[in-house]
């Protein structure tokens, strides 16, 4: 679940016109071909790479291709004149069965998730174009993720959020100190990191916040699982996040799970 801070990119900065068109919501549809797969490995490269300077390992540069992506189901959002702004993928079980696993676990042991496995959905590699980082674009993505998680009859989603150690980590190290406070999951749903950030060795005493989407799944009621791993290859501390559906918000579940 990684995903540029949209606050990053906000609505007062863009051109008069496409405030205006970033404003319209946007059009979802599920990748049925491989033409619209390359769509959204286009835009991931473009984010995680050009802009956010990680080291992807890609078959082909200029599109951010792994081997789950042939397993995965890919959201799409669209602007009025069909450009593609923004993308999720999603793992569900019978697929991840099928790869040998979750993303999740090359970061993280999820022993303890075992119970959950068979209505557990994955959530990864999201990200939206620049100038359209906007609450519309994600409460979109988060309606269609509803959506499917109704269709498919399951009961938890799991992804990590990501927060950049551009500082070193001391901020994400500041700011586990401060969320493992109120947003820890239970014991039951723990998970441990592989490369765990060194928390120890960093500051844990700023001022930290959470960006925004981070700080959008908390309050819809994800709850984080454990201390955070340290990626490497994105220069990234990696929250890891569970959400029940029977734990979203009353005021989230009647705007997502009702309309779904």
């Amino acid at each position: 679940m990684f995903e540029p801070d949209p606050a990053q990119a906000p609505h007062a900065e863009l051109p008069q016109a496409a405030a205006a068109q970033a404003r319209q919501a946007p059009r979802l549809a599920w990748a049925r071909h491989a033409d619209e797969v390359r769509e959204a490995q286009r835009l991931r490269w473009k984010v995680f790479v050009d802009e956010l300077q990680a080291r992807v390992a890609s078959p082909q540069p200029g599109y951010d291709i792994d081997i789950f992506d042939p397993y995965c189901d890919h959201l799409l959002a669209r602007d009025a004149e069909g450009r593609l702004i923004g993308t999720y993928r999603v793992l569900p079980p019978h697929q991840a069965r099928r790869v040998g696993g979750l993303y999740a676990e090359t970061e993280f042991d999820l022993t303890r998730l075992l119970h959950l496995r068979p209505r557990l959905l994955e959530l990864g590699r999201a990200c939206v174009h620049r100038d359209h980082r906007t609450g519309a674009v994600i409460m979109a993505l988060w309606a269609g993720l509803a959506d499917y998680m109704r269709q498919h009859q399951l009961q938890a989603m799991i992804g990590c959020s990501s927060v950049s150690m551009r500082d070193g980590g001391h901020y994400a190290a500041s700011l586990w100190a401060r969320l493992r406070e109120g947003y820890l999951a239970p014991v039951e749903d723990r998970v441990q990191p592989r490369l765990a950030l060194p928390v120890d060795s960093l500051r844990q005493d700023l001022p930290a916040q959470a960006p925004a989407l981070l700080k959008g799944y908390l309050r819809v009621g994800a709850r984080i699982c454990g201390a955070p791993a340290w990626d490497p290859d994105f220069n990234t501390a990696d929250f890891p996040l569970l959400m029940r559906l029977d734990d979203v918000r009353p005021r989230y579940a009647r705007h997502f799970l009702e309309r779904a």
